[in-house]
């Protein structure tokens, strides 16, 4: 094109469907990473080496930090899902963002791994609130980040809205962490209650999108997150 001719609103817009990617390989590469990061937990369990009920009991602590970390990496896997299918397209920003939540989602077999080992003890306490907060300080991140990218009235913006749950769930984390220094089991309470918080069936996103295609949403009875 002439340098002295002003972009005409087709080249505009080739230059910006040049700027979107599909989201189909952000998926897969997510989904691939979140299965990875659940296989390497569960393998990190340690059999009893004795057939009683004792010998369980002694791996107990290993089986609820598993447990645990499966929920919240599962919530993580779910809310990705409903996040995505509510987008058409990534950016080059949205696919870092991305990296961003999985880097720390990856984090978690390992101070999973060193909680069940000391359960009681606060350093790994404490190193399982800052990875759980910085996943999510990540989520809110990349979907900020994908926010962005769509219309202020757009199904998603509108299911989001205030993210009430979002910010409480940061908050509660955040002060999981020194209060892990003055009683463990206080802190595990608020890993735990964040964790039942994000199973109370949701479907904001999807009643959104069912409307916005102008299908009926579901009855509240069968919402589920």
């Amino acid at each position: 094109m002439d340098k002295g001719h002003a972009a005409t609103p087709s080249s505009r817009a080739d230059r910006k469907l040049g700027s979107e990617m599909g989201k189909g390989r952000l998926e897969a590469f997510s989904d691939g990473v979140i299965a990875i990061i659940i296989t390497i937990m569960v393998l990190q369990l340690q059999v009893p080496e004795q057939a009683d009920w004792a010998a369980l009991m002694s791996v107990g602590p290993m089986l609820a930090s598993y447990v645990l970390s499966f929920v919240i990496v599962g919530i993580y896997w779910n809310n990705h899902h409903h996040l995505l299918h509510a987008t058409s397209s990534v950016t080059g920003g949205i696919l870092w963002a991305n990296l961003h939540l999985l880097f720390w989602l990856s984090l978690i077999p390992f101070v999973t791994a060193w909680l069940g080992h000391h359960d009681r003890e606060t350093a790994p306490t404490v190193a399982y609130g800052l990875v759980l907060l910085m996943c999510a300080v990540a989520w809110t991140i990349l979907q900020a980040a994908i926010l962005a990218h769509q219309r202020a009235d757009s199904p998603l913006a509108q299911a989001v809205g205030r993210d009430w749950k979002g910010k409480l769930s940061l908050t509660l984390y955040a002060a999981a962490v020194p209060l892990a220094l003055i009683n463990t089991w206080l802190a595990d309470a608020v890993f735990i209650g964040v964790a039942l918080m994000w199973l109370v069936p949701d479907r904001r996103i999807e009643s959104k999108l069912q409307l916005a295609a102008g299908q009926p949403a579901a009855p509240p009875e069968l919402h589920h997150q």
